[in-house]
């Protein structure tokens, strides 16, 4: 019986592991989308950043004022902590989220974070970097100039 015990606990901490460690491939950009950013670019750090992981999905996610002639933006790159970049597509914004409130001429993107990815790099002691929102920065291609 204990030795059954020993056995299950020992597959149940070595699944949690390669759940929390395995390689997560959040882009949903091309290569093209990537590289277009080298040249003209247009970055805004997080208004507002939650850090709450033990709370469940879902709670971790930084909040920008983006300039309003970024909203048909194509994508956009999340740099966090340990220089980690993330492509997206946008899919949502408003004028207020949470306790921050949109400026006149911005709007309001949230961002989530994979709360493995989050868990993983808490492990890693970077929960202090994680959760300043200095440290979170969107970055988008400039848009054309017609």
């Amino acid at each position: 019986m204990r030795r059954s015990l020993t056995y299950g606990l020992i597959i149940l901490f070595s699944i949690i592991i390669i759940i929390i460690w395995w390689p997560v491939n959040d882009s949903n950009c091309s290569l093209v989308d990537v590289l277009k950013l080298k040249n003209r670019k247009f970055q805004v750090q997080a208004s507002q950043v939650i850090v709450k992981p033990w709370h469940g999905e879902h709670n971790i996610y930084g909040i920008f004022m983006v300039p309003d002639e970024y909203k048909e933006t194509p994508f956009f790159m999340l740099t966090v902590p340990g220089n980690r970049q993330y492509c997206s597509r946008p899919f949502g914004y408003s004028q207020s989220y949470d306790d921050v409130v949109a400026k006149p001429g911005t709007h309001l993107i949230r961002h989530y974070m994979r709360s493995r990815i989050a868990i993983k790099m808490i492990f890693q002691g970077l929960y202090s970097q994680l959760n300043n929102p200095q440290n979170w920065t969107l970055t988008f291609p400039k848009p054309k100039v017609n």
